[in-house]
């Protein structure tokens, strides 16, 4: 592991139901795996909150341009959903507390820096909305996913009524989340929800040459793009375009803008450093 990554690390090490690691399957890609498997990694309140504090970190540090999200090995799921033993006694009160903003899902969807949702599992509930709110999906095959919150007397709490009508339209929005059904993997990639699907035995092939192609351009630049894309689905189009215009503009004051023209005139890689 880099020295530079030693922000992540430390917080990494502190860590008990989350692990980080940088550089392991692509330099400068990090990844943070949820490890909880005999809660097949449910959502309890550690979990969240670790999760919360190595995204940030993972932000901050500077040998990290992406961030691929996924499940443990050995539990069979990204995350099944939230730990439904949290909400047995919890009032309305506790609750409104818990759902207080910027939730994991916020932090999520909010970071500066591109995030993969590596989903080696299930990814049910509240795991299915935090694989919304990453940028990208990619699933194995024998994956199930679904908003199956409505057999409990529940609806999505964790942004899945907003962010999944987005990836997939309204229509299969409402089938989704008010039957509950679960789908597999090359249904999600059908409808939306997933962006592309592996067998097992590629799956890490496939999320690592997409995170490493993302992680070689300019941090500016990625962060600028994913910041464009995400504000076009909440303005209109007027809007959105005035938006996209003054990012690209403000990109003509870095050095990686210079970088990336001439290393294109002199027919070579660029070497892109973030300022």
């Amino acid at each position: 592991m880099s020295e530079d990554a030693s922000g992540l690390a430390a917080v990494g090490k502190e860590l008990e139901l989350v692990s980080v690691s940088v550089g392991e399957h692509a330099e400068k890609v990090a990844t943070i795996a949820i490890e909880r498997p005999d809660a097949r990694n449910a959502l309890n309140g550690q979990v969240r909150t670790e999760l919360k504090e190595a995204v940030a970190a993972a932000e901050d540090d500077d040998a990290v341009r992406v961030l691929v999200l996924t499940g443990g090995e050995g539990s069979g799921a990204f995350v099944a959903g939230a730990d439904v033993t949290e909400f047995k006694d919890r009032s309305l009160v506790e609750q409104r507390e818990a759902s207080e903003r910027p939730r994991v899902y916020e932090t999520v969807d909010d970071a500066s820096i591109p995030v993969i949702a590596r989903i080696n599992g299930h990814a049910l509930g509240g795991g299915c909305e935090l694989a919304q709110a990453c940028d990208v999906r990619i699933a194995s095959e024998g994956s199930k996913l679904g908003q199956p919150e409505i057999n409990l007397g529940l609806i999505p709490g964790g942004g899945g009524t907003q962010r999944l009508a987005r990836l997939v339209g309204e229509g299969q929005a409402m089938r989704l989340i008010l039957s509950g059904e679960l789908i597999d993997a090359q249904e999600a990639h059908e409808i939306g929800l997933v962006d592309e699907v592996y067998d097992a035995d590629d799956l890490d092939e496939g999320v690592y040459d997409l995170a490493e192609s993302m992680a070689a351009k300019s941090p500016i630049a990625l962060e600028f793009a994913k910041d464009a894309v995400k504000a076009g689905s909440r303005m209109g189009l007027e809007e959105g375009l005035d938006y996209e215009s003054e990012l690209f503009v403000q990109l003509f004051a870095t050095k990686d803008k210079d970088e990336g023209i001439e290393a294109f005139l002199e027919k070579r890689e660029p070497e892109f450093t973030g300022e």
